[in-house]
């Protein structure tokens, strides 16, 4: 049996992040399903559609001001940062991408970002921590992971996510705000409509719960796929391993972010300690991330 390399962590990845969101649609569509029939009408399959729709143009156009507002960066030329453009510019050549906009978050803390609704739209942000305490090869590793982000598509795909999880709790506390489930369990307590019923509240109540389960396993089955493309960028895998090993141990806290985007750093802005925060942590864990890049060989 031949050990895994770069290429098929890539391709494994991709099959299961796919999964994983064409099983998020179809929960979708059944939790619709299923609070229209407990109510005799197609309200709420009528209103996950119109608000999938709506959010999803307002977050494909304006996803990336809203981020960078909240995670308070401004944008950079080449000027003030030279050896940050350069970089930036010959791994976006290396990987066939156009050169994105490069914008610095006035952080302590080392991490970084990308968003915007595609390549051609593309913004990479980074914290003055990072480049104040990472050396070049480790910046490089970084900044070759955020553009296997954009090349990857990931962007739009986190959108979609966080899109269907909205619409889903949304949807669920429309439910049980309605005095529906009350009126039709008074009547038919002790038959299918009762079930049916208690069936709708289980449901409401859970189903925001898996839905958060959901994308966070998305979320960090695309941390791992980028991970894997940025090493195949680079062609060298430590680079990347090591800024991984800095910024998991680095505890400076984050000023100014919203847990909304804490998906999109490279490594969760808030520093869970304790095994709840690891459990709902939109990343993997950093030193199972190391263990793989370091596992790896480069072909």
């Amino acid at each position: 049996m031949t050990s895994p390399n770069l290429y098929t962590q890539a391709d494994s990845n991709v099959y299961k992040t796919w999964f994983l969101l064409t099983f998020f649609l179809v929960f979708v569509i059944f939790l619709g399903w299923l609070f229209s029939s407990i109510l005799d009408n197609n309200v709420f399959l009528i209103i996950a559609i119109i608000l999938s729709i709506s959010q999803s143009i307002a977050g494909y156009w304006y996803s990336d001001k809203i981020v960078l507002a909240m995670a308070g960066a401004s944008l950079i030329e080449k000027k003030d940062s030279p050896e940050l453009y350069r970089i930036v510019e010959n791994l976006s050549i290396t990987a066939g991408l156009p050169i994105p906009k490069i914008y610095i978050i006035n952080e302590s803390q080392p991490n970084a970002f990308a968003t915007g609704r595609d390549a051609k739209h593309a913004v990479v942000a980074v914290t003055k921590g990072l480049l104040e305490k990472l050396d070049r090869s480790e910046l490089e590793g970084v900044l070759a992971h955020e553009l296997a982000h954009i090349g990857n598509k990931d962007m739009l795909l986190g959108t979609v996510v966080v899109v269907l999880v909205g619409v889903i709790s949304l949807l669920s506390r429309m439910f049980l705000r309605s005095g529906a489930l009350s009126r039709r369990n008074s009547k038919s307590s002790r038959n299918a409509g009762g079930l049916i019923g208690i069936l709708g509240l289980v449901g409401a109540i859970l189903s925001p719960i898996v839905a958060l389960f959901i994308q966070l396993a998305i979320s960090r089955k695309r941390e791992f796929l980028a991970d894997a493309t940025g090493a195949l960028l680079t062609r060298y895998p430590e680079g990347l391993a090591s800024a991984l090993e800095k910024i998991s141990q680095d505890n400076t806290p984050i000023r100014k972010t919203d847990r909304s985007i804490a998906h999109l750093y490279i490594s969760s802005p808030f520093k869970g300690k304790n095994s709840i925060g690891k459990l709902f942590s939109t990343h993997p864990p950093a030193e199972e991330r190391i263990k793989i890049l370091r596992g790896m060989e480069v072909k």
